[in-house]
């Protein structure tokens, strides 16, 4: 976090509690008096003529607003949390890029992901078993491909996604739409928490005791793809808000892809949208790692073996003997689950083997 003065973060803590003050608004205070100090002690005339509305200037002094601050003072000095701030060094730089990127940012957990290459999964909050499974399968390949897997913490897609990646011993980032003390929905706190735990990070704009808010929500969705190189919607429908995060995704200059599916699955409607509209169409992993023309595949330290041609893989030795899922590939070979799936996209990108369903298989040469 930028050396502040205690009273400067007291007092951008302040700024950002204040009603109908967003990122825009946020910024025109700070072009007008180069510090939030100065933003409080300006004269309510001076924010009227910054365009600014009567209720932020006048809840400036308010008691809700001061106990709202010192209560983000002290969680910011338990460890593990911490707030990034428009100004600072280690700010995300692709989320720098938006027109309107929050100011502040709670993080709890390993802020350092921010800034690693991350791929957003999105999807129905009612998704299908295999819509789940797929976000599950895709999230724990591309976070073994070294990829930090980011979604919202929803139900369904967000929620397989992040525990895809857990699964591998991956890093997933959670963006919310509520405060990181109000967790949403709360069948996900054990989740959230794990996140965090486990070497990942919960991530929100909003101040830290935001409840639920459905205006919050698509507000969230410009953070997941602006934080990302791309967005993979797994499964929605027609009203599904992962289509705003597509969106987003596209006029912010990322990547969008979308997985097909039956034309009789109401849930395959969304993505058939966006394959129309112009996203990507993908059934396998390297679908979309062929189109991230500018990202070398190199997989994380924990994966790193010994360098053997396709031919000497003893991954492909058994398959050649039987089709068998990861986690057989995985008891059979001694290696770690992490290991085998960074090992089987390498050999998947090679065209040496292909999944089916729960199986890998040997390909034919």
């Amino acid at each position: 976090m930028t050396c502040l003065s205690p009273a400067e973060l007291e007092a951008r803590l302040r700024l950002h509690c204040l009603p109908q003050l967003g990122p825009k608004r946020f910024r025109r205070l700070f072009s007008a008096f180069d510090s939030a100090s100065a933003a409080l002690s300006a004269p309510a005339s001076a924010w009227r003529a910054l365009g600014l509305p009567a209720s932020s200037a006048a809840a400036r002094r308010c008691d809700e607003v001061r106990e709202r601050a010192a209560a983000a003072l002290v969680w910011l000095e338990q460890p593990g949390q911490q707030l990034l701030m428009f100004d600072d060094d280690n700010y995300p730089a692709l989320l720098a890029e938006l027109d309107d990127a929050p100011p502040l940012l709670f993080v709890q957990g390993d802020a350092g992901l921010l800034e690693r290459p991350q791929l957003a999964l999105v999807g129905s909050r009612n998704a299908s078993r295999p819509g789940l499974q797929t976000a599950e399968a895709f999230a724990r390949s591309l976070a073994s491909a070294g990829f930090v897997i980011t979604s919202g913490l929803a139900l369904g897609i967000d929620g397989a996604a992040h525990q895809g990646a857990l699964q591998v011993g991956g890093r997933t980032v959670a963006v919310l739409g509520t405060g990181l003390c109000q967790i949403y929905p709360p069948r996900h706190k054990a989740l959230a928490l794990r996140i965090a735990a486990e070497g990942g990070a919960l991530v929100s704009e909003l101040p830290l005791d935001s409840a639920p808010q459905a205006s919050n929500f698509p507000r969230r969705n410009r953070i997941i793809s602006g934080l990302s190189l791309g967005v993979l919607v797994v499964e929605a429908g027609l009203a599904s808000g992962s289509l705003i995060t597509a969106r987003l995704a596209a006029e912010q200059g990322r990547e969008v892809w979308a997985i097909p599916g039956s034309i009789h699955h109401p849930g395959a409607k969304g993505c058939h949208q966006l394959i129309r509209d112009g996203a990507q169409l993908v059934e396998r992993v390297d679908d979309l790692l062929q189109s991230l023309h500018n990202w070398q595949y190199q997989p994380p330290a924990a994966a790193v073996l010994p360098e053997l041609p396709i031919s000497e893989s003893p991954l492909l030795a058994l398959l050649h003997a039987a089709p068998q899922s990861s986690e057989s590939l995985a008891a059979a070979s001694g290696q770690s689950l992490s290991e085998v799936l960074a090992q089987l996209t390498e050999l998947e990108l090679s065209g040496a083997v292909q999944r089916q369903q729960t199986l890998w298989l040997a390909c034919s040469r």
